[in-house]
């Protein structure tokens, strides 16, 4: 692979990670992650496409569909933040109809040890809204975008380390 494109693919790989720790952060401090980042993840795509590893437009557009339409179920049944599901979909992009499996365990993975650390984290928080009566605010303090953006970045750098064949 001549050396123009492999720097080329680093860059736009670097502003990716860039971008969703922008995310990360924001979803964190505000649970709130910027359409601005998801839009800039989107442009993004368009040179991913010609310097990504093995990228098939059309199977990152179904990747896209698929991961845009559950979103838009579990944001519907309040399971996750309009964010998560942009996020998730724009990530899809990136990720590679091979690696969506990887993505998937990645990413919940991610969530399900961010929620325990979060739970251990406000463990005396936790026990006395359990014991208040109202709805439920505990179940709205886990930032799913990070743990989007740390299963992301396991599937589309790990595409990029693999050995050349």
């Amino acid at each position: 692979m001549p050396e123009g494109i492999e720097a080329a693919r680093w860059i736009v790989a670097g502003l990716f990670a860039i971008i969703l720790i922008i995310a990360s952060i924001s979803d964190i401090r505000y649970r709130c992650i910027p359409n601005w980042c998801v839009l800039a993840l989107l442009v993004l795509f368009i040179p991913w496409i010609f310097v990504g590893p093995e990228v098939s437009l059309l199977l990152s557009l179904a990747a896209f569909a698929i991961f845009m339409a559950a979103g838009i179920v579990l944001y519907a049944f309040g399971i996750w933040g309009a964010g998560d599901s942009k996020l998730i979909a724009a990530v899809a992009l990136f990720v590679g109809w091979g690696r969506i499996p990887m993505f998937l365990f990645a990413t919940a993975l991610a969530g399900g040890i961010l929620a325990l650390v979060i739970i251990l984290w406000h463990a005396p928080r936790l026990r006395a809204m359990l014991n208040m009566p109202g709805p439920d605010a505990a179940r709205r303090n886990v930032p799913y975008g990070v743990a989007i953006a740390a299963g992301a970045a396991l599937a589309v750098f790990g595409g990029l380390l693999r050995p050349c064949v």
